[in-house]
């Protein structure tokens, strides 16, 4: 699966700062000629973690030296704690130390945490400096790569400090995807049904069918990634900022980062596609209960991403949440909160998600009280 006829490009369409989603198998291997033909003539840093280094730094290297771009490298430790202040300020120090330029471009080779800590880097670096994302993990390659968001996490929660800057080029490779474990690639996977849920009831029935083709790689594989990202693009070019539309990208987000916090984010325990596959059962259980939906939905959606091997339910994290007090206090702090009022994403069935606004407090509190049991 090496054909270069198999990749699919995805336009994010955001007017001069469109740009395009590479997605097939190989593409590592080709990054250095598509980084030159869309950024002639720059200087690059690579940042990466130690385990994506391991697989996959030398074929970037030698592929951007073969096009004659000189390069840095930035290998951080892996895992969530890296996104924060103190290994951003490392990043950004590494890259001036490189005398890169403004017009050179930093290169995003990893999974989520190093696409949202790079991206933000590039933001700051000398007022903004080009981007390219190269995700390696499937959920990047669905999600985090794609719109811009960039950010570290902080004490008081995930993502809460950042920035929204748009990259110049994502090329997702699906090859890497077969470094990942299945653990791995089963919670990446949980935001590629997100898609389906929010407003592709069709792309979620192909997915409960193909799901084993997708997992074992080949055109199932990239038909998912690229169907993920025209829906993430066509909703980013509506709305880039998250003023409105865009806001619904965040199903089953709002109970899953609370879920990640209660965890303090150790991926032993959770990790956040698992937390996602969770807070997509409870946002449509929730919904069910709010007569928005029919509890048949909830148990349908349950039903496919247990079969996926994903986690459902909050068994497991019930040693963690201890009550729906502590569970609504992390959801209290997201992002999703505006002025004190709790929002949502619901449904009204599958692939009918919508905004909701000013869910009363006392119905979480209550739905919650219910799940965990105090």
């Amino acid at each position: 699966m090496n054909d270069a006829h198999c990749a699919e490009t995805v336009t994010v369409d955001l007017g001069d700062r469109s740009y395009d989603i590479l997605i097939g198998p190989g593409l590592l291997e080709q990054s250095g000629r598509r980084i030159a033909e869309t950024l002639p003539g720059v200087r690059a840093a690579i940042v990466t973690d130690e385990n994506v280094a391991a697989h996959h730094l030398e074929t970037v290297r030698a592929s951007l030296a073969d096009a004659g771009i000189d390069a840095t490298d930035i290998v951080l430790p892996a895992g969530e704690p890296t996104k924060r202040f103190e290994i951003l300020q490392d990043v950004v120090y590494r890259i001036l130390d490189a005398r890169l330029e403004r017009g050179d471009v930093v290169i995003a080779l990893g999974g989520g945490v190093i696409g949202d800590l790079t991206g933000f880097a590039a933001a700051i670096v000398r007022r903004g400096m080009q981007f390219v994302q190269m995700p390696t993990s499937l959920l990047s390659q669905v999600d985090s790569s794609v719109g811009g968001k960039t950010g570290i996490n902080a004490p008081h929660g995930k993502n809460l400090i950042g920035a929204f800057y748009q990259p110049r080029l994502v090329i997702a490779d699906t090859g890497a995807l077969d470094t990942l474990s299945p653990r791995e690639f089963r919670a990446g996977y949980a935001e590629v049904v997100k898609y389906g849920l929010i407003d592709r009831p069709d792309f979620f029935a192909w997915l409960e069918e193909n799901w084993a083709k997708i997992e074992a790689g080949g055109s199932e594989r990239i038909h998912a990634i690229a169907e993920s990202c025209r829906a993430k693009a066509a909703v980013v070019a509506r709305d880039e900022r998250e003023a409105g539309d865009r806001a619904l990208l965040n199903l089953g987000h709002t109970f899953g980062h609370a879920l990640e916090a209660a965890a303090k984010y150790d991926p032993d325990i959770l990790v956040h596609g698992e937390g996602v596959a969770i807070g997509m059962v409870l946002a449509h259980e929730f919904s069910a209960r709010m007569n928005l939906a029919s509890p048949d939905d909830a148990k349908r959606v349950a039903a496919h991403l247990k079969s996926v091997g994903l986690p459902t339910d909050l068994d497991a994290m019930k040693p963690y949440l201890r009550d729906a007090d502590t569970m609504l206090t992390y959801i209290r702090q997201d992002k999703k909160v505006t002025r004190g009022a709790l929002n949502f994403i619901l449904t009204r069935g599958i692939g009918q998600s919508f905004i909701a606004k000013n869910v009363p407090e006392s119905e979480v509190h209550a739905f919650l009280r219910d799940k965990i049991g105090s």
